[in-house]
């Protein structure tokens, strides 16, 4: 049964998430709180291995999820099967629609329509983008996004370590021209040391 809901959630999200990996972070929020696989701390966590690792960050998202979910049920193969079903469901929408529409875009290649619906799809996916960078923008750089509204000392609540390194990478990738692995290592040693 969690191998069919896993691969209900995920080709779900293959099939809306348009804007690339991260406009799918809206829909893990959403399976987060429908299904209580994982908190919004280890979709934080997921985002660091996933960005970490080589391949599309939601491909990697999804294998992650779908081998963190099976783990605890099923053990190491039950968890690699459910790291797989994951990932395929989230591919397969994208790989049915791209065979219909380039079925299509080769007879209307010229269509003013089809360019309007491409053109339009443009302010979804950048809002998709937006939604998962405040997303993960709340849960990286306040120690509580629940209290926000609460409390009066709005100082109280934001992550100031973590604000401090991502205002230290930031200058550092704008003036000194290294590879991006190089600051993708130095955040995991970072995060390691202070125990982020």
């Amino acid at each position: 049964m969690l191998y069919l809901r896993l691969f209900y959630e995920f080709f779900k999200t293959g099939l809306f998430a348009i804007g690339g990996g991260l406009a799918t972070l809206p829909f893990l929020y959403e399976i987060s709180e429908k299904t209580g696989w994982f908190s919004t701390q280890d979709i934080s966590n997921m985002i660091a291995v996933s960005e970490s690792t080589p391949g599309p960050i939601g491909i990697n998202m999804s294998t992650y999820v779908g081998f963190h979910t099976a783990y605890g049920p099923y053990g190491f193969a039950g968890a690699l099967l459910g790291g797989i079903i994951a990932t395929l469901a989230l591919v397969i929408p994208s790989l049915v629609i791209i065979e219909i529409i380039s079925g299509f875009l080769k007879k209307f290649k010229d269509s003013t329509l089809v360019k309007n619906v491409f053109y339009s799809l443009r302010p979804a996916s950048t809002a998709l983008v937006a939604a998962a960078g405040l997303g993960v923008a709340k849960t990286a750089l306040l120690t509580d996004s629940q209290l926000i509204w609460a409390v009066p000392d709005i100082f109280s609540i934001v992550n100031w370590v973590a604000l401090l390194i991502g205002g230290l990478l930031f200058a550092a990738i704008r003036f000194f021209k290294f590879h991006p692995i190089v600051y993708i290592a130095a955040s995991a040693v970072i995060g390691i040391v202070l125990q982020l």
